[in-house]
Parts: C-alpha cells; sequence; structure tokens
C-alpha cells in the first residue's frame, strides 16, 4: 500500500520502531509532505492540529541528523509551552530507533538557568517557544552554525500571540542554507509574508479540514445565558461522554460555571491564564488520562493539546472570529475519527452565529426539548495518585507499574497514563479501586524507598 511508511526511504530501524509506536500508516499530511521534506525541500503545509504533522516533521528531522555530531542540528519553534513538550514527548519516542539522541526543550515560565546548564551538555534538537529562544540566542547560550533544519509549528498561532519580530530575530541567527518547514492551520496574509520571507522555492501542501461534517456533527442550542448551565447538563445526561471540553470566552465565565457544575455534582477542571505552569501542567495531566470528565478552558487551551479521544466539544459561548471555532471544535475528531461539537447560541450569539452561517446551512435547535435523566452522574473512568517522586529521583514508569502490580497486587488492566514529571509522578488508577491503591501504595516501597502518595 502507498500510504505506508515502509514505502518512504527511511532506515530499518526507524520504521520498526514506528511500529512499535503503532504508526503503520501515514495520514494524509505526512503522505504528502514526508517524500518532499526527506528530499530537503522546503515546505508550507496548510493542517490542523492533531492531523499527524508532528511526525511528519520530526521523521525528515532524525532521518538526517547525523548523530554522533553533538551540536544542535535542528530547531522547532511552537507558540506554547505545552505544545513544545508535547512535540518534543513525540519526537523522543520517534527518536529511540537509535541511542543518545539528545532532544532539549526551551520554554518561558521554567527557570531560565538549568535550561543553560542542559545546554551545557549539548543537544541535536531544539524544541521551544519563541521568546525564550530567542533570549538564549542574544545571550548566546548555543551556537547555531549546524543547525540545517527550522520548523515553524502552528505558525498562525505564533503570529496571532505577538511573536512575529521574535521570530525574524531569531531566524537572523541562523545559517542562510537550511531546510524550513512552515505548519499553519489556517494560511492569512501575515503567513504569506512571512513564508516568503524565510522559504526558499516552498512547495505548498493543504490537507483539506477534518472538521467536515461527517467526521465532526456540529450542533446548535439557542440557549439563554440564564439556563446555559441546565443546558450543559442535559446534554452530558443525553450524551454521556467520557472526556468533554467546554470552551468559554472569558476566565471569569469558566470560574463560575465550574463552580455551578461542581455543585451539580459534575467534577470539573478549569484551565486559563490566571494558572501556574505547574497547575496548567498538572489540570492536562489529570484529563489526559480520564480522571475528570470535563475540561472548562478559554482559548489558551483551543491549540495544540495532544489529547486523543475527545468526546464532546462544548461553546459556552461563541468565539468571536470563525478560526477560534475551527481550532475549538478540532479537539475532538483527531486523526479521523468522529466527533460532536456543540454549541449554545444566547441572543448575543445570533450574529456570530449568522456568521459561521453564511456559507453552512446549519440549524439552530431549541434547547427546551432537550431532557435531564433522572439520578444522571457523570463519573470518570479513572481516579489519579500522586507520588512525591520523578525523573529527578531516577523515577520510571516501569518502577511504578512493577509496585502496582508485583507490589501490591493490581491487575494491569487496572492500570491507566503513568506521566513522571521532574519532581513528581502520576499514575491513573481504576476509580473503584482507587482507595485501596492508595492506602496500600503509601505502605509500600518504590524502588527501595516509601514516598507520599495522594489521590488528585
Amino acid at each position: 500500500m502507498q500510504n505506508q511508511f515502509k514505502t518512504l526511504s527511511l532506515g530499518q530501524n526507524m520504521i520498526d520502531n514506528l511500529s512499535r509506536l503503532g504508526y503503520n500508516k501515514m495520514t494524509p499530511i505526512q503522505e504528502q509532505s514526508l517524500p518532499l521534506t526527506l528530499e530537503g525541500k522546503d515546505i508550507i503545509a496548510q493542517a490542523q492540529t492533531g492531523s499527524g504533522k508532528t511526525v511528519a516533521f520530526s521523521l525528515a528531522i532524525l532521518n538526517k541528523l547525523k548523530i554522533e555530531n553533538f551540536a544542535i542540528q535542528s530547531l522547532v519553534l511552537c507558540p506554547t509551552r505545552e505544545l513544545a513538550n508535547q512535540v518534543a514527548s513525540e519526537m523522543k519516542k520517534l527518536a529511540k530507533f537509535k541511542h543518545n539522541i539528545k532532544i532539549t526543550t526551551l520554554c518561558g515560565g521554567v527557570p531560565y538557568k538549568p535550561q543553560v546548564h542542559s545546554l551545557s551538555h549539548q543537544a541535536h534538537i531544539i524544541v521551544g517557544t519563541p521568546g525564550r529562544v530567542l533570549k538564549h540566542l542574544s545571550e548566546d547560550t548555543f551556537t547555531t552554525e549546524n543547525i540545517n533544519t527550522l520548523v515553524l509549528d502552528e505558525a498562525d498561532r505564533m503570529l496571532d500571540m505577538g511573536f512575529n519580530e521574535d521570530i525574524n530575530k531569531i531566524i537572523d541567527f541562523l545559517p542562510k542554507r537550511r531546510q524550513t518547514l512552515l505548519f499553519s492551520a489556517t494560511y492569512p496574509s501575515n503567513i504569506q509574508t512571512l513564508a516568503k520571507n524565510i522559504l526558499i522555492d516552498p512547495i505548498e501542501i493543504k490537507i483539506e479540514s477534518e472538521h467536515s461534517s461527517n467526521i465532526i456533527e456540529q450542533i446548535f442550542y439557542e440557549s439563554e445565558i440564564s439556563s446555559k448551565k441546565d443546558t450543559i447538563l442535559k446534554l452530558l445526561s443525553e450524551y454521556n461522554p467520557e472526556t468533554t471540553i467546554i470552551f468559554c470566552n472569558t476566565k471569569i465565565a469558566c470560574d463560575n460555571l465550574a463552580d455551578e457544575l461542581e455543585d451539580d455534582g459534575i467534577e470539573t477542571l478549569v484551565l486559563h491564564s490566571d494558572l501556574e505552569q505547574r497547575d496548567r501542567s498538572e489540570t492536562l495531566i489529570l484529563f489526559a488520562n480520564k480522571s475528570y470528565p470535563v475540561l472548562i478552558a478559554t482559548d489558551v487551551a483551543s491549540r495544540g493539546l495532544d489529547i486523543d479521544d475527545i468526546n464532546l466539544v462544548i461553546n459556552y459561548n461563541l468565539p468571536f472570529d470563525n478560526e477560534v471555532y475551527t481550532h475549538r471544535i478540532g479537539r475532538t475528531a483527531r486523526a479521523g475519527k468522529s466527533g460532536r461539537a456543540i454549541s449554545l447560541v444566547d441572543d448575543g450569539d445570533i450574529e456570530r452565529f449568522d456568521e459561521l452561517n453564511y456559507e453552512n446551512n446549519y440549524k439552530l435547535i431549541q434547547s427546551n426539548n432537550l431532557t435531564l435523566s433522572n439520578n444522571f452522574k457523570l463519573k470518570s473512568k479513572y481516579k489519579t495518585l500522586f507520588i512525591n517522586s520523578g525523573k529527578k529521583n531516577k523515577m520510571r514508569a516501569g518502577d511504578i507499574l512493577g509496585a502496582l502490580t508485583a507490589g501490591i497486587g493490581l491487575n494491569k488492566n487496572d492500570i491507566g497514563k503513568i506521566d513522571i514529571l521532574e519532581f513528581s509522578s502520576y499514575v491513573a488508577i481504576d476509580a473503584n479501586i482507587i482507595t485501596k491503591a492508595h492506602q496500600e501504595l503509601q505502605n509500600s516501597r518504590i524502588k527501595g524507598k516509601y514516598f507520599k502518595v495522594y489521590i488528585m
């Protein structure tokens, strides 16, 4: 079959690793871009988050990496810390076909000096946000003479966030002879200008939006502000989703809705810009491992979240422009899966609904036809144990898995995702046995030591 990775000019070790990771068939963006990027061509690729673009540019980078040369050879720029960390994590998995490939993240919101120390040990690939990468370049903490590939991931989002000047300054530090790969969900005029200035004879690739009606079911309910919380309860009752993101336009609306839903017994998480980076990371872990069924977020969360199997997106408010709407609903139906996006339209949203509906045929449905099931409860499949130990203590997922199975006798099927951070670890446990697991693990050793364990 033409869309299999083994048809590409990749080493057998890389193809075997892709197979172990479950990558057998290429997505459309991978199928169209990889033959070009592997030849060293510059590209402009228009593709949504969740389309497989991280694998697309990562394989191009890793395939030509000179591992024996401990020098920075590729730079990947991302709009947010969350996306940069997710890209770096995915690249590390893809890089396991060969030992000693070092990938370093340089993002704002975390201490600067440890990054300088990490760079002193050299790296092959840097993944970072423009502001922090520029700071390092300005202070000469790493050299760029060996960089042969620049990737701009979600370039439109970076420009929206005001990084245009930083990006151009970063490019001034880079060698003129290099491969540049630009990925963007949309292609407005500022992206065209940027592309013209930094790419050489680029080939344009456009992947049709995966947000077509046959993949994402888009539904619009008329609902006054005063009744939106009740409408959401009825929607959750009707669809009983395992994972739901609710988007609000303001932080205050997020917090207020979370309080209201909590009063009705719905466990929620909130994500917006008031949270510290540690709290944002923890929130995303708890939602991604299915320990909380509902995440309420502003548009800080609508781009770059690598969370699979989001069943339902609800727009508490319609966003202010169509591109944001596209990015929001794109949190569901990732990588070709189907999904559902529901928007609540009040009197103040009618004009925005008409704009969205200009070239579509959406129906505005009365929400009073919805009903709430008796004794409705939205339960999470998992709950999470926090362990006060992480990478800095040499903690590994296998150590935790062994302590839970061989140590206290849990079934492997009762254990979900395990996330290891620098100083802490999170493990999802079947919600029905979380209390038992907590009691026994806090009285058991992991790697010969006792650690504090909490239920999140």
